[in-house]
């Protein structure tokens, strides 16, 4: 179930990733907190977007494909906690959580590889997505699932970037972190961007040694 409903999730968080007329409004200079257990934090260059305008309808869209009441629950009770955009053509950063409290189940460790591959496989509703490559580490006390591919947007294939998805299990959500980056710059400012996990702080949401292996498709 959790694959599916993260699936969908993605869905509608998709939609936002290329956001290429959307407009900067403040600058991202501080980490962005969330009252669920994390931080995160990019470099000042990068502007913050208001993203919640076109959520509920997003959301309604996305539910009327949900086929049981957990997929519909997981769908209201998800939320957009932060979106950035960098350069042009733009690179963009999104956060998306889902809060045990309001969804009514607590997802597990165990959780984490079929919720993290859900979640990648919703952004293949605007992007066709090649050559992705897997890896999972820690950062403390926390398991991280992470993926990169090449992605092309079905509209606009002449718009290449690189995707990646991160995702994690904290004590009040499961969270992830996925970038659409245009750049080598603007990935590496995804991957060096600052996180705290339920109160722990690491200086990099990736480890340098992520992608060592180089693992193919599951």
């Amino acid at each position: 179930m959790t694959r599916r409903l993260a699936a969908f999730l993605w869905v509608w968080a998709s939609f936002l990733l290329p956001l290429h007329a959307a407009a900067g409004q403040n600058p991202a200079q501080k980490a962005h907190s969330n009252p669920l257990g994390f931080s995160y934090s990019l470099p000042a260059d990068w502007q913050i977007v208001n993203s919640q305008t076109s959520l509920p309808q997003l959301q309604q869209q996305v539910a009327m494909e949900a086929t049981s009441e957990a997929e519909k629950r997981g769908i209201t009770c998800m939320q957009i906690a932060f979106t950035a955009r960098h350069g042009s053509p733009a690179s963009v950063v999104v956060v998306v959580a889902l809060p045990f409290e309001c969804f009514g189940e607590t997802l597990t460790k165990g959780d984490l590889p079929g919720f993290a591959q859900g979640a990648s496989e919703g952004v293949m509703n605007t992007l066709d997505i090649a050559d992705p490559l897997y890896d999972s580490y820690s950062l403390g006390t926390h398991s991280m699932w992470i993926e990169r591919s090449k992605g092309t947007a079905k509209n606009h294939p002449d718009a290449n970037y690189t995707v990646e998805t991160v995702c994690t299990v904290l004590k009040q959500a499961a969270v992830c972190w996925m970038a659409l980056a245009s750049d080598l710059d603007t990935l590496q400012a995804f991957e060096h961007g600052a996180v705290t996990l339920d109160g722990d702080a690491h200086p990099a949401l990736v480890t340098a040694t992520s992608f060592e292996k180089k693992s193919p498709q599951p």
